[in-house]
């Protein structure tokens, strides 16, 4: 029943079947295909969800083993919390809540061309068929989003006047290009060129760019120019319909736990204090004592010695750095984990067309079928933004131990079903990625090295200062500019970084929540179980719980200590 469901819902979604490698035999055609962004797809896939749970629910839970009854918990929270958020008739819901159809991370705008560069593989001309045919199809998919983007608009809803910058900006950045130096065009050119392919496709990827494309991106760029002329500075949520409601929901489909704004705000600033004493200790230890912790972590960051410059080559030391970091933890992962992943990630730059509006970094996931790696992007924009002593710890969020472990250790279990492998909640997925960080830290990958102890230790501070902007911004009613200076008089992050942040944090109500919300839930059931064992205690025994797949807090809180009573 769960492949049925995981099938279904595939079909619907061809760029994920691409992703995982799946757009093959009895599903090739999904390869020349682009999911339907359009109201009626929104509708369609509620109506399916509807169904999904009805079909779930004649099933007797009680009457099932424990891994079928794992599987029925996970998928039953996932369908209840996609059809919670029919009662919010705007924007998109899914893994966390996006209020804005258009923003600088959302729209097919800057989802098809990087879907396109970082996923779709041109081996054979049959490929390149279906690459055109895909670029064929973006022209409806913007039309879609530009229309719903309208209607939400006519409700009061889109985006404020910095972020709706920024989106303008990046369209201008795909839409004022020759077209033949159009990203799609440039990605094809060079797959073709690599599969000792003809040159023709290429040129045809440039034509319907011209012909197609670019007036699609005319009519969403008047659209978003005049929302522009209309729009407030507010930052958060709270302004929109049911505003409030919005923001509580968001939130709790990011961390899948229940709190209100009120409540995230003092856990956050409960932890900020923590996590500052422990910075102070270290940095007054190597003799920097004046200022507040924020203003010491900044001086860190403008020390020549912390940057790599901001020139290509400098980049690329930047990004061999990164290669390093991995490779070393990649060596010692078997002294935690019992099960590694099989393929291998790969540390590439965000490209440059999409990262004015990417966040700092993230990961994209192997295909199943082994022809693409998983890959750690790093956002590059400026290499003022990445100092030295902070890299480590984001390489074992996005790489390994964090999210390539987590998601592929997933991906590539026999112990769950496909719609499980696949599915993910984000307070499990940033909550183990940054419990990684903090593992990476007790495995010792800092000793001899107290800054980048205390990069990662920053890493923590600003996770726990997102619960404090975040909920500022949404709950509190905080302005763009209040977010951002109390992010950098906290954390002691860049501005150009921090500002990138408070916008994410503006599209993505909730979702930055869940870093520290699921960090605390992973390190209090790991602690526990570690009490319990005693002398006896395995992390590796710990740790295969992830061959288990993302699932709600809640749900790894009940299975955890099932777990721990069984021995």
């Amino acid at each position: 029943m769960l492949d049925g469901f995981f099938y279904a819902r595939l079909d619907d979604n061809p760029e994920q079947a691409t992703s995982m490698g799946l757009d093959t035999g009895t599903r090739a055609h999904l390869r020349s295909k682009l999911g339907d962004t359009s109201r009626g797809g929104a509708k369609r896939r509620f109506a399916r969800a509807r169904q999904e749970l009805k079909t779930l629910r004649s099933i007797p839970r009680d009457a099932l083993g424990e891994a079928a009854a794992l599987d029925y918990d996970v998928v039953e929270y996932g369908l209840t919390r996609t059809l919670d958020a029919q009662r919010f008739s705007f924007g998109a819901s899914g893994g966390y809540y996006a209020p804005y159809l258009l923003s600088q991370l959302s729209g097919a705008y800057r989802s098809v061309p990087d879907f396109l560069s970082g996923a779709h593989r041109v081996n054979n001309a049959a490929d390149a068929d279906a690459y055109l045919a895909r670029i064929e199809a973006f022209p409806a998919a913007i039309e879609a989003e530009t229309e719903r983007q309208r209607e939400d608009a006519a409700k009061g809803v889109f985006a404020p006047d910095y972020i709706l910058d920024t989106t303008l900006k990046q369209v201008a950045a795909l839409r004022d290009k020759a077209p033949e130096a159009t990203g799609p065009a440039t990605d094809l050119a060079a797959k073709l060129k690599a599969a000792n392919l003809p040159p023709d496709r290429a040129d045809a990827v440039a034509k319907l760019m011209a012909e197609r494309v670019f007036p699609a991106l005319d009519r969403q760029r008047a659209l978003l120019t005049d929302l522009r002329a209309k729009a407030t500075h507010d930052a958060g949520v709270w302004r929109l319909p049911d505003g409030e409601a919005y923001y509580t929901a968001a939130a709790s489909a990011a961390t899948s736990v229940s709190m209100t704004g009120d409540e995230i705000h003092r856990l956050g600033l409960e932890q900020v204090a923590e996590i500052s004493a422990r910075i102070d200790t270290i940095l007054k230890a190597q003799g920097m004592t004046q200022g507040s912790v924020g203003d010491r972590l900044v001086e860190l960051n403008k020390r020549p010695d912390q940057l790599f410059p901001n020139t290509d080559p400098g980049r690329e030391e930047l990004l061999e750095t990164l290669r390093g970091q991995v490779a070393a933890m990649a060596k010692r992962l078997p002294e935690q984990f019992a099960v590694v992943p099989r393929a291998p990630v790969e540390v590439r730059r965000v490209p440059e067309a999409i990262q004015a509006g990417s966040p700092g970094g993230y990961y994209q996931a192997a295909s199943l079928d082994g022809s693409r790696p998983a890959i750690y992007f790093i956002n590059l924009r400026d290499t003022f933004d990445r100092p030295k002593f902070g890299l480590a710890t984001l390489s074992y969020h996005e790489g390994v131990p964090g999210h390539h472990l987590q998601i592929m250790s997933a991906m590539e279990s026999d112990d769950i079903p496909m719609i499980r492998r696949s599915g993910g909640y984000s307070g499990y997925s940033e909550g183990w990625a940054l419990y990684s960080e903090q593992l990476a830290d007790e495995m010792g990958m800092y000793d001899g090295d107290p800054l980048g102890q205390v990069g990662y230790l920053q890493s923590l501070l600003f996770r726990a200062t997102r619960l404090v902007v975040d909920s500022g911004m949404h709950a509190k009613r905080w302005s763009r500019e209040k977010a951002t200076d109390h992010l950098i008089a906290t954390t002691g992050i860049a501005r150009g970084r921090s500002q990138g942040e408070i916008d994410r944090y503006t599209v993505w109500p909730g979702q930055a929540c869940s870093y520290k919300i699921g960090h605390t839930v992973w390190v209090e059931l790991r602690d526990e179980a570690r009490r319990k064992a005693g002398a006896s205690w395995d992390p590796k025994a710990f740790h295969a719980v992830l061959t288990k797949g993302s699932m709600p807090l809640t749900v790894l809180q009940k299975l955890a200590r099932a777990r721990m009573a069984a021995g």
